[in-house]
């Protein structure tokens, strides 16, 4: 019998992509299809990054080998480096940057955490407290700085004076916690660094929180109501799916605020100054301290670039991670490289060695943080243990109420921690000075003054500082987001040699601390005489907010359809032409994040302005509201009244641009 086979139409003959010629010349086919287009778009971009980030790391090297011997400035080989290995002042600044980082990070862990999961298990009002909770990472670090040193002063402060009239204060130096009682916080050395850290953990956790939100919403649910019907606890699903699902997010998030925390000098420099001697002192002070006060410019630059590989390893594994998930299979293939056992036993050998590391490095330290932070996990522990027990009783409506009882209980606190600072400022502004001078009316000014605002605008330069604020931002912002919409869509869209590497370039300038740059960027300015001038925060500012910007716009660019593009493509519409017609208004949310973004970072930036700018006339606010102090005479009520109108236009921008921060930023972390 014949069987009759139907006859096979040949596949037709794919079709190019719209404006890809059918055949490529000797050059596109070595430098990409797109190479001119991107050339132009990226142009921008690349001489901002080579000459104010590449540029100057390498200008450092040269410098860190040199000595300023008068006028003149010698080659004096590794010199500079040699001396660093008995210099007490830089041993002891690498130890407290060390105990900062460290005791930082496990407390803005722990505590976004929990914040993170309460949110997530609320279903009314998350927004709202979500954005409350957001409040201290978005006022400007120098309102954080002079609000807490106020909290926590020994004479006007209410810290101490709630802590007495509460009981807790006597109990903290009973057990040891505090050497005696009233405190002083900031002037006593074994009691200046833990202070510091509290503010840095008050600042850094709603980074924390929102992530590992972000996080939780991105666990599959099924898995949970899977564990459910198998009989798993509560406590098991956190176990067994949680903390495997946040595992990935925990540790970008804690790399990220870590070589953040490592470099942090504009916290520290405002409330301690590196002080009561060198108690509080990181490595990047002693780096200003050597090029900016001393005039030592190779001897800061040595001490910046020996901890520069550091820096790197931190760097490395951040890349590796968030460039993970690009990488089909690459999760997996990082599970078959270690066993069972070892994936178990890693954690543990880490969290082992974090801590016989920080037994050596703050003996006087690592029993207090151990005690505070086993109260608040034992508390959770306990609370959670509970819930479960009764969940396995079938007794749903107990497990309810203890669940909810003390999640209230914990959220109340928290909100407390978080908003208490916030409101002390706010009402400070609002007193006159014998109230302040007087202790009286604490909580609530009787009467309600103005009194601050007008002396603050009276005989001072703060209107000049916050047009230069203004000028500043607006024009940083100006500049990083067209040269990242430009980059951003050629490394997102178009085909050409290099732009994986280029890629890898901006996420390793976006990481990079601007404790490596100042002293090159100082020497720059001075060589171009720019320095005492606007324009060499214009310039600088860049630096910090360019490379993420485009970073940003190359995940949201890329989570736009590429088939509405080559519509307008096929339709003659040249690649230009449909970038600015196409891909530009579905990109408003992406764009109106990094703009958000790059402004609020330009208005809160204080160590290039510090370096940089000498001149009141050209203050910035940060730098001006630190030169209203006078050696002890500190101005409070000014400085509380300061800190309010430098926060209001901050917050009222988060305010009305959460929903397409939100956006942007969901975007550009899934694409990115």
């Amino acid at each position: 019998m014949t069987v009759l086979r139907p006859k096979r139409t040949p596949p037709a003959p794919a079709r190019p992509a719209p404006g890809a010629s059918s055949s490529l010349t000797p050059v596109q086919r070595r430098l990409g299809r797109d190479w001119r287009l991107a050339a132009v778009f990226i142009g921008p971009t690349l001489v901002l990054v080579a000459g104010l980030i590449l540029f100057p790391i390498v200008s450092s090297v040269f410098t860190s080998v040199t000595e300023r011997h008068g006028a003149e400035t010698v080659f004096v080989g590794l010199d500079n480096y040699t001396d660093l290995i008995d210099d007490a002042l830089f041993h002891k600044g690498v130890l407290n940057s060390f105990v900062f980082t460290a005791y930082a990070e496990i407390f803005k862990v722990t505590f976004g955490l929990i914040a993170a999961l309460m949110l997530h298990h609320m279903r009314r009002g998350r927004a709202l407290i979500a954005g409350v909770i957001l409040l201290p990472w978005v006022v400007p670090t120098v309102v954080t700085a002079f609000t807490w040193r106020s909290l926590l002063d020994p004479i006007f402060g209410s810290v101490n004076v709630l802590l007495t009239d509460s009981g807790i204060g006597p109990g903290l130096a009973a057990i040891g916690l505090v050497d005696k009682w009233p405190a002083e916080w900031l002037s006593d050395p074994a009691l200046a660094l833990p202070s510091v850290i509290l503010v840095n953990v008050w600042k850094g956790i709603p980074f924390f929180t929102v992530t590992f939100l972000a996080g939780l919403k991105a666990i599959d649910s099924g898995l949970h109501e899977a564990a459910m019907v198998d009989g798993a606890s509560p406590w098991q699903r956190f176990v067994h799916i949680t903390l495997p699902g946040l595992r990935p997010v925990m540790i970008v998030t804690v790399l990220l605020s870590s070589i953040w925390t490592f470099n942090n000098f504009d916290l520290i420099w405002l409330m301690t100054q590196g002080g009561p001697g060198d108690a509080t002192a990181p490595y990047v002070m002693v780096a200003y301290s050597k090029a900016i006060q001393q005039l030592q410019l190779g001897a800061g630059a040595a001490v910046t670039l020996v901890m520069l590989p550091v820096i790197g390893i931190l760097v490395v594994i951040l890349v590796r991670m968030m460039r993970r998930s690009d990488l089909p299979g690459a999760a997996d293939l990082g599970r078959r490289r270690l066993s069972p056992a070892q994936r178990r036993a890693l954690p543990w050998v880490i969290v082992a060695g974090s801590v016989l590391v920080l037994v050596w490095a703050s003996p006087q330290i690592v029993w207090k943080a151990a005690l505070v932070l086993g109260v608040f996990v034992v508390l959770a522990a306990v609370v959670g243990r509970v819930v479960s027990a009764f969940a396995v009783r079938g007794n749903r409506l107990a497990a309810r109420l203890v669940g909810g009882t003390g999640s209230g209980i914990a959220l109340v606190g928290l909100l407390g921690f978080v908003l208490a600072p916030l409101y002390w400022m706010t009402v400070t502004a609002f007193k006159s000075d014998d109230q302040i001078v007087a202790r009286t009316d604490d909580l609530w000014p009787t009467p309600w003054s103005t009194e601050q605002f007008t002396n603050l605008f009276t005989g001072k330069a703060f209107g000049t500082w916050y047009v230069n604020t203004i000028l500043v931002s607006v024009a940083s912002t100006v500049i990083a987001l067209v040269c990242a919409a430009l980059a951003g869509y050629a490394l997102a869209r178009l085909k050409f040699r290099g732009s994986e590497s280029f890629t890898v370039t901006i996420l390793l300038t976006y990481v990079m601390p601007g404790a490596l740059l100042f002293i090159p960027l100082y020497r720059m300015m001075s060589g171009i005489g720019l320095n005492d001038s606007l324009w060499s925060l214009v310039l600088a500012y860049p630096t910090f907010t360019l490379p993420f910007a485009t970073w940003l716009l190359v995940g949201y660019f890329k989570s736009i359809p590429a088939d509405l593009e080559e519509a307008a493509l096929v339709d003659g519409c040249t690649r230009f032409g449909a970038f600015l017609r196409i891909v530009l208004p579905l990109a408003k949310p992406g764009l109106l994040a990094v703009a958000l973004f790059t402004l609020t970072n330009a208005w809160n930036e204080f160590l290039f302005a510090f370096v940089f700018i000498t001149k009141d006339d050209y203050k910035t606010l940060p730098v001006g509201m630190q030169s209203m102090i006078f050696s002890d005479v500190v101005p409070q009520g000014q400085l509380a009244a300061a800190s309010l109108l430098i926060s209001i236009p901050v917050v009222l921008m988060y305010g009305f641009g959460q929903r397409f921060l939100t956006e942007g930023l969901t975007a550009g972390a899934v694409k990115g």
